[in-house]
């Protein structure tokens, strides 16, 4: 998801948010205000536990860029455990065909854009 997108979303749950503390304030329809403070912090935890598609957990705690299909950067090493397996898929959302490499020690799996 872009930068841009999640921060948006971010700040349309903390507005939801305000909105509903600010309504339990008001006595006759105070219990309603609950429904958009969860609604907001559900936003708010989606954007903060949203990862991208075949990442590794490497490549999401550097930050690195998305590869092509949402998988591994193009080019970037692999580590030498994982081996390419005959899974191959059509990304539905990019059209990439995707790799499937496995670790046949752990059964950790990575997803690499075949060109």
């Amino acid at each position: 998801m872009a930068m841009v997108v999640r921060v948006g979303i971010v700040l349309i749950g903390i507005l939801v948010m305000l909105a509903g503390i600010a309504t339990i304030t008001v006595p006759e329809i105070g219990a309603a205000g609950l429904f958009y403070v969860f609604g907001g912090g559900v936003l708010v935890l989606a954007v903060a536990l949203e990862r991208q598609r075949y990442r590794s957990s490497t490549a999401e705690r550097s930050n690195a860029p998305p590869g092509p299909g949402g998988g591994e950067a193009s080019g970037a090493p692999l580590e030498p455990r994982f081996q390419p397996t005959s899974e191959v898929f059509v990304d539905p959302t990019t059209g990439h065909r995707m790799r499937v490499l496995a670790d046949p020690a752990t059964g950790e799996r990575r997803y690499v854009a075949e060109a």
